[in-house]
């Protein structure tokens, strides 16, 4: 479980996050809407400790963030907006294998994860490929499966189809679905709703920082475009 507790980050005198308290139980699939400069990549960088807190706190399973970084990090997956600000080796399978070989894991613990992880995103057998020779949408399954490979309670995804064609979308669309029919918990920063929010459990809408809307899509579509967010 995720838990944020009065919130608040601030950029200077502005507040990004201002009080915002959110409990995000494990399994489930939300939805983080809002528009641009709402809020949304500032509060879920705080799940798993990118960003401290000016005020309040952030929970994981009941611990403080910061209490245990790498408990925080191994439980909280994070998928960028770009993938490449996540990539560390030249290799699909090199990345993927980064995270689980920080933790200290076997050489045979290593290999069944960066196998689970690659098939899971339809990549398996491209190990060897270079990341640099990749499509945009291939990129972004690679960032996904770096991310399961830590087998994380939790994936936070920042706007994963920001730049990418509509085949590149509905892969990635088809990997949250098989995510989220697995029970793995997602947390979907966006703010154009076509392609997921019939994989959403619930919709949280950030306006100025703050928790404008927090319920089912059903409830939380009519409120949705008055806050500036696409829906189908």
């Amino acid at each position: 479980m995720i838990a944020t507790r009065n919130l608040v980050h601030r950029y200077g005198d502005a507040a990004a996050v201002d009080r915002v308290s959110l409990t995000i139980p494990d399994g489930e699939f939300v939805l983080l809407a809002g528009p641009n400069g709402s809020g949304k990549s500032t509060l879920v960088r705080h799940f798993n400790g990118l960003l401290d807190p000016d005020r309040g706190e952030v929970l994981v399973d009941g611990t403080p963030v910061g209490d245990d970084l790498v408990a925080a990090r191994t439980r909280v997956g994070m998928v960028f907006q770009n993938p490449r600000d996540g990539f560390v080796a030249p290799t699909v399978g090199a990345d993927v294998a980064f995270g689980p070989e920080n933790l200290g894991l076997s050489h045979e613990e290593i290999e069944r994860r960066v196998d689970a992880a690659l098939a899971a995103v339809n990549m398996a057998g491209r190990r060897d490929e270079r990341v640099d020779d990749l499509s945009g949408g291939e990129r972004e399954r690679v960032a996904i499966a770096a991310a399961l490979a830590m087998e994380p309670d939790h994936l936070v995804l920042d706007e994963p189809f920001t730049g990418l064609d509509a085949p590149a979308r509905e892969s990635v669309v088809e990997q949250l679905r098989g995510l989220r029919a697995s029970g793995t918990g997602v947390v979907l920063v966006t703010h154009d709703l076509r392609d997921a929010l019939d994989l959403a459990d619930r919709v949280v809408a950030l306006a100025d920082g703050r928790v404008a809307v927090d319920a089912p899509p059903a409830e939380a579509r009519k409120e949705l475009p008055e806050l500036g967010v696409r829906v189908p």
